[in-house]
């Protein structure tokens, strides 16, 4: 015959079980998202990488140039361009709201 335990021995044998894969679980689900995180971080950093490297001016041979600067000269001149354009529209904004 079959010998059927008795329903408090069930529910005891089931919290038991339940418990141990709910941690197991946990563990897993834990593990999983730490992993992804990291592999998503790698990629993007890549990813970042291989970004920069397209917009890098190249060559006639086609080899990538390192990132050089302008000359100073130039530079100081186009900031006060840059100024000189920000006083007008002030200017001109002022005279609109007169």
């Amino acid at each position: 015959m079959l010998r059927i335990p008795s329903i408090e021995k069930i529910k005891d044998l089931t919290l038991v079980h339940l418990k141990k894969y709910g941690h197991l679980g946990l563990v897993f689900s834990i593990r999983f998202y730490i992993r992804a995180i990291n592999f998503l971080k790698e990629k993007y950093e890549e990813v970042k990488i291989k970004i920069k490297n397209i917009n890098m001016p190249k060559d006639l041979n086609g080899n990538r140039l390192p990132n050089t600067e302008g000359s100073k000269f130039l530079k100081m001149i186009s900031d006060y361009k840059h100024k000189i354009r920000e006083i007008k529209q002030r200017i001109h904004e002022e005279e609109n709201n007169s």
